[in-house]
């Protein structure tokens, strides 16, 4: 079905359904063109490519990706879209709905179950504001995902790709940074969707790294001592990893040092680098 971004398409369409958009579940569709063609551009996708999309609304970008794709599988969690995508999805053969929560999937077993045959597997979606940050870290720890190209809330976006020593800087920066190579493409002005947001979108793509950016000798014990650096980052990094590790300052200080670092550094101030070398000297 075309045109799935023409209000005079969509309006008849979710009304002939009797479909009402729901404020808990974010629900927002796009009603520009121009948007999923260029996210589904952005995607990296080929004919031996299987995407896996959540929350494909009525299904403007789905269409696109399935264009460009081998196989596309959507995870939806409304059922009353279920008649919805009945109609606009009708005819795309590679296409696949699976009604049910995307934070309660086993992310590996529904790539071993529904995209056998497919080279590579990736994520391209519209994603719920309000699962952005849940669903894009259980993204990047399942591992098997070749890039993730997402449209979140444009501050969002901003954190994901942050340096150190900014504002938007944090633990979830660290933390995609690790696993991806993010690279923020374009916003997306309220007046895109239907309801309008009250804020910007953005689109991000994301390739994972084929090995990290640093050296950690635990990388479970790195992510601790970030997330210990960034939930007290007012204070010292000596201050905030002692208060949150639960070691002695004397050892935090002396493991600072040791690390090439400034001795009343703070947290925000360090590269990916530099916390795997802390963690490394704290897990000697």
């Amino acid at each position: 079905m075309e045109h799935l971004t023409d209000l005079h398409t969509i309006k008849p369409l979710l009304e002939r359904h009797g479909f009402r958009f729901s404020k808990a579940l974010g629900q927002n569709f796009l009603c520009a063109a121009w948007v999923p063609e260029r996210i589904a551009d952005a995607a990296g996708l080929d004919a031996e490519t299987g995407v896996l999309e959540v929350g494909p609304g009525i299904g403007c970008l789905t269409v696109e990706l399935a264009k460009r794709a081998k196989k596309v599988v959507c995870i939806e969690l409304d059922r009353t879209l279920e008649p919805v995508l009945a109609e606009t999805l009708a005819g795309l053969n590679n296409v696949e709905v699976v009604f049910a929560d995307v934070m309660k999937t086993d992310l590996r077993a529904l790539i071993a179950e529904r995209f056998a045959g497919c080279a590579r597997t990736v994520v391209c979606a519209n994603l719920p504001y309000q699962i952005t940050t849940p669903a894009l870290t259980a993204f990047v720890q399942a591992g098997c995902f070749a890039r993730i190209t997402v449209m979140i809330q444009r501050e969002v976006a901003r954190r994901i790709c942050a340096r150190e020593d900014t504002a938007d800087y944090g633990a979830f920066s660290v933390l995609m940074q690790w696993y991806t190579a993010p690279e923020a493409l374009f916003d997306v002005p309220p007046g895109c969707f239907i309801p309008t947001p009250k804020v910007t979108s953005a689109v991000v793509t994301m390739p994972r790294r084929s090995t990290p950016p640093a050296a950690a000798r635990s990388p479970e014990w790195m992510f601790a001592v970030v997330r210990a650096a960034f939930n007290q980052r007012r204070k010292t990094l000596c201050n905030a990893l002692s208060a949150g590790l639960g070691l002695p300052k004397e050892a935090v200080a002396a493991a600072i040092a040791a690390a090439g670092l400034p001795e009343y550094v703070r947290g925000e101030a360090l590269s990916i680098a530099q916390f795997a070398a802390l963690s490394n000297e704290l897990n000697r």
